[in-house]
C-alpha cells in the first residue's frame, strides 16, 4: 500500500522562479530608462546607475553584517534601484540617490526579513522618503534636454492651478516631451513594457487598467472635461506606477477581486490627492496606502474552503 506524503506549501511550482521574474521587469522597464535617458540626456543615466549600484551595494553589505547568506543574485535589488531611479528627477544629486536607494533596501526591504516579508514596495517608500525629506530636489521634476519649454512646471502642478494654458500637446504628453521624472514621462515607452509584462505573464493586465480608468472617470466627473482628464491619465507618474508598482507581487493582494480593489483604491487616493491635496501628485501615496492595506483585503477576498465556514 503506498503512503500518503505530507509535505508543506507550496503545492504548485511553476518555472517563474524570482530571479526569472525580475529580469523580465528589467526588460520592461528597459525602454523607459532608454527614453528617459534620450529626453533628459546622460544626466539621467547617472541617477540610474547611482540607485542601482547602491541598491545592490546595500543588500550586499547587509547581508554580510548579519552574516546572511547574499541574495542580490535574485535581481530584486536591481529592480528597487531601477524604479526608485525612474521615479526621480534627472538631475537629482547623486547623494539623495545613495540615501535613497539605502533606505528603501536596508529599511523597508531587508529589516522587514527580505524580498517577500516587506509591507511595502520599497522603490515606492525610497521615493515618498527621499520627496518629504528633500522637496526642492526630489519633488516635480526636470525638463527635456532638446526642449525649451516655456515653464519648468510639470504638467500637474500646471493642472493643479487655474491656467492650463502652458500644457504641452496630448501627443507630446505620450511622447514624453514634458516635465516630470525620468521614467514617468514617455507613455509609449511604459505601455511597450506592460505589453512584454502581460505577454511573458508576469502581471494581470486588470491591475493596471482598472487604475488609470478610475483615474479617468474621477477626474472626467470632477473637470467635466475629457480633454482634461485625459491629460490627468498622462501627467505624472500614474501609468508608470499602475504597470511597475501598483502590480508588486509582495506587496498587493494575491485573489483577483482584491487585485481590482487595489487598483480602485489607488485610484480614487491619487485622484483625491491631486485635485484636493497639497501634493500636485498622489500615485506613490496611493499605492503606498493600498499597500497597508493589502492584507486585509486579502482576508476580505480570499474564497471559502468547500464546506467550510465564514470567520
Amino acid at each position: 500500500m503506498n503512503k500518503l506524503i505530507v509535505s508543506s506549501s507550496p503545492h504548485i511550482r511553476t518555472k517563474n522562479e524570482t530571479p526569472r521574474v525580475m529580469l523580465d521587469v528589467i526588460i520592461a522597464l528597459l525602454p523607459s530608462a532608454v527614453a528617459g535617458t534620450v529626453i533628459f540626456g546622460l544626466r539621467a543615466l547617472l541617477v540610474i546607475a547611482t540607485c542601482v549600484l547602491a541598491s545592490v551595494v546595500s543588500e550586499f553589505l547587509f547581508n554580510i553584517i548579519v552574516k546572511k547568506e547574499q541574495t542580490i543574485f535574485d535581481l530584486s535589488a536591481i529592480v528597487t534601484g531601477l524604479i526608485l531611479a525612474l521615479n526621480l528627477r534627472a538631475d537629482a544629486p547623486v547623494w539623495q540617490c545613495i540615501i535613497g536607494s539605502v533606505f528603501a533596501i536596508i529599511v523597508v526591504k531587508c529589516l522587514f526579513g527580505g524580498l517577500g516579508c516587506n509591507f511595502a514596495n520599497p522603490a515606492i517608500a525610497g521615493r515618498i522618503f527621499l520627496l518629504i525629506c528633500f522637496t526642492g530636489t526630489i519633488g516635480g521634476g526636470a525638463n527635456p534636454a532638446s526642449v525649451d519649454l516655456v515653464t519648468s512646471a510639470t504638467p500637474l502642478e500646471i493642472m493643479k492651478g487655474t491656467d492650463i494654458v502652458g500644457l504641452p500637446s496630448l501627443m507630446d504628453m505620450f511622447l514624453g516631451v514634458k516635465g516630470g521624472a525620468i521614467g514617468e514621462t514617455c507613455i509609449a515607452a511604459i505601455l511597450l513594457g506592460f505589453v512584454y509584462l502581460v505577454a511573458r505573464k508576469v502581471i494581470h493586465f486588470e491591475t493596471p487598467l482598472v487604475f488609470v480608468a478610475t483615474v479617468f472617470v474621477l477626474a472626467l466627473v470632477i473637470t467635466n472635461d475629457p480633454t482634461l482628464a485625459l491629460y490627468h491619465v498622462l501627467a505624472g507618474g500614474l501609468v508608470f506606477g499602475a504597470v511597475f508598482m501598483a502590480t508588486d507581487y509582495v506587496t498587493t493582494p494575491i485573489t483577483r477581486s482584491g487585485k481590482m480593489i487595489f487598483a480602485v483604491g489607488c485610484g480614487v487616493i491619487t485622484t483625491l490627492i491631486r485635485f484636493y491635496g497639497s501634493y500636485p501628485e498622489g500615485v506613490s501615496f496611493s499605492i503606498l496606502l493600498m499597500n497597508i492595506l493589502s492584507p486585509y483585503i486579502e482576508k476580505w477576498t480570499a474564497p471559502k474552503a468547500l464546506g467550510g465556514k465564514k470567520a
